[in-house]
């Protein structure tokens, strides 16, 4: 690290934590008549907020931006934030699209609020059409729908700093977004450099097809993402290739020895690549070229295991080609482990919650689309709560989410909320096609009074977060030290996507939503909700 870089950490982490003052502190007793009328105040400034919510999630869905370029998505959400007094920090952690705002009303509890922005590569779509068909094509859209989390949490924040204020509730409020989680690329980054100090407890979002929280060791796994560069020497492929040392029959190489050895993983372990470089043309040996991996398992030990061996058979492959090997980490994620107490807590603010009316229209939409992509659920949007979920019996193998590293830094867990359709393949255009319809907005507005229901709780219960700490330090971390997976010398890969979006975004630019002209996307582009195919 820098020079610079330390003295600009040791600026940021210091502002913060004179914005981050500890629950430790006395705080006001409140009645449980008092936190149920505010809970309820709160739920009701939510619905009233409604409006505002579906502008947000349409507007962030039109910008369509991959992971740290998230420009325009960012600079729209900050100033709203800004707006509403919030102290905004921007490029934290040399990530230019990162942020983090802050609003404080004296000492208490100080409470987090994160979610993800990115979109999906090649997943551009109209909303509200059951079958496949680009705004662009060949664009990034949102079929992830990260579009819909920070609405949700701005929405949230903003109607709990409203009561805040009306009754002297004491406590700080953060807003942060999950930059580049495609790449899992920034939240590593957040907690080396951190920007999680002082902070007593973490509420993530996530879009789901339910309304649920889940508490303990969840499914799916962590990860460790790297790059391996090798470096060889050109020459002309035809005239004199015995002069050449192929970089890219290296890299070759090394992926056909890793895929033996992909043979002899343990069924939980994951792993998967693609070249990223891999020569300029077929008459020149390539001197430079690169693959990169996701290394995947339930356990952090796991993870490294597979690192190390990823590393060995690198090597054996630059000594067979006599060529010269480098890799960098270019993103991580711990397993994740979400707080019993904060979950608990939560799932009773769900079950008075409950999920969102649906109307004909948004199950008509729901079924089309899984007939459309061959789920084997055809029964549309959910009716019924899943319940809150609990450690699984036996560890379940799937995806990452760098949210892992927050959750063994503080006390936090994930809500997910119902903004998306069942049965559907995830990181894909399908997954698009609900992100910025009535779905999504009644999705996100039901997820944002859990949200803001759940930060009433804890703004008003210390006890609470005394508990919810003990089971972090306690119970959680009894058997188990969070060793961070990337160091000091570690720089974000903000060079990701870079190409894709110089090429799409002037395209997508035409197509970004104007709530002063329209008073939905849907309307914006001349969609009758719903499209079927015909």
């Amino acid at each position: 690290m820098s020079a610079t870089h330390q003295i600009l950490r040791g600026v940021l982490i210091a502002g913060l934590l004179l914005c981050f003052p500890t629950a430790t502190h006395a705080q006001k007793s409140y009645s449980k008549s008092f936190i149920r009328k505010q809970k309820e105040a709160a739920a009701s400034l939510v619905g009233q907020r409604h409006k505002q919510s579906q502008v947000m999630v349409d507007k962030v869905f039109s910008f369509a931006e991959l992971g740290f370029h998230e420009m325009e998505s960012s600079r729209y959400l900050t100033g709203i934030l800004e707006e509403a007094g919030f102290e905004v920090s921007k490029g934290v952690s040399g990530i230019p699209t990162a942020w983090f705002a802050r609003w404080s009303n004296g000492e208490g509890p100080v409470i987090a609020l994160g979610s993800d922005v990115d979109c999906i590569p090649k997943a551009s779509q109209y909303p509200g059409i059951a079958y496949h068909k680009p705004i662009v094509e060949g664009a990034p859209g949102h079929g992830e729908g990260h579009n819909a989390g920070i609405p949700l949490n701005i929405t949230a924040a903003l109607a709990v700093q409203q009561l805040m204020k009306e009754n002297g509730m004491q406590g700080t409020l953060v807003v942060w977004p999950g930059i580049a989680e495609e790449q899992l690329g920034s939240k590593a980054w957040f907690t080396r450099d951190g920007l999680f100090d002082g902070v007593d407890l973490c509420i993530f979002t996530h879009v789901s097809s339910n309304l649920a929280v889940s508490w303990g060791q969840a499914p799916g796994t962590g990860l460790i993402s790297v790059e391996y560069t090798f470096d060889g020497e050109a020459a002309h492929s035809a005239g004199a290739p015995w002069r050449g040392r192929s970089a890219l029959d290296a890299a070759e190489l090394m992926n056909i020895g890793w895929n033996y050895k992909r043979e002899h993983l343990h069924p939980l372990k994951r792993s998967h690549s693609i070249f990223t470089d891999a020569g300029d043309q077929p008459n020149v040996v390539p001197s430079k070229a690169s693959i990169w991996y996701y290394f995947r398992d339930i356990t952090y030990e796991g993870i490294m295991e597979m690192y190390e061996d990823a590393n060995n058979i690198a090597e054996g492959a630059a000594k067979m080609t006599d060529t010269e090997v480098s890799s960098k980490v270019v993103g991580a994620a711990w397993p994740r482990h979400f707080n019993k107490v904060i979950a608990e807590a939560m799932d009773e603010n769900i079950r008075q919650v409950g999920l969102p009316e649906w109307s004909e229209a948004d199950q008509t939409l729901a079924i089309a689309v899984q007939r459309e992509v061959g789920s084997r659920d055809t029964t549309g949007l959910a009716r019924e709560l899943s319940g809150l979920g609990t450690p699984p019996e036996h560890p379940i193998s799937g995806g990452s989410d760098d949210i892992g590293d927050v959750s063994w830094t503080v006390p936090t867990v994930t809500l997910r909320f119902p903004s998306n359709i069942p049965g559907l393949q995830g990181h894909h255009w399908s997954n698009a096609i609900a992100m910025a319809t009535p779905i999504a907005h009644k999705g996100v507005t039901a997820g944002a009074k859990v949200v803001a229901m759940t930060v009433i709780d804890f703004l008003t219960q210390p006890e609470l977060v005394a508990k919810a700490k003990d089971y972090f330090e306690n119970v959680q971390k009894k058997e188990t030290e969070y060793r961070p997976m990337i160091t000091e010398n570690d720089p974000p890969p903000v060079h990701f996507n870079t190409a894709i979006m110089e090429r799409f975004r002037p395209e997508l630019e035409r197509f970004y939503f104007d709530e002063t002209k329209f008073d939905s996307y849907l309307e914006q582009l001349g969609v009758e909700y719903p499209t079927l195919k015909e």
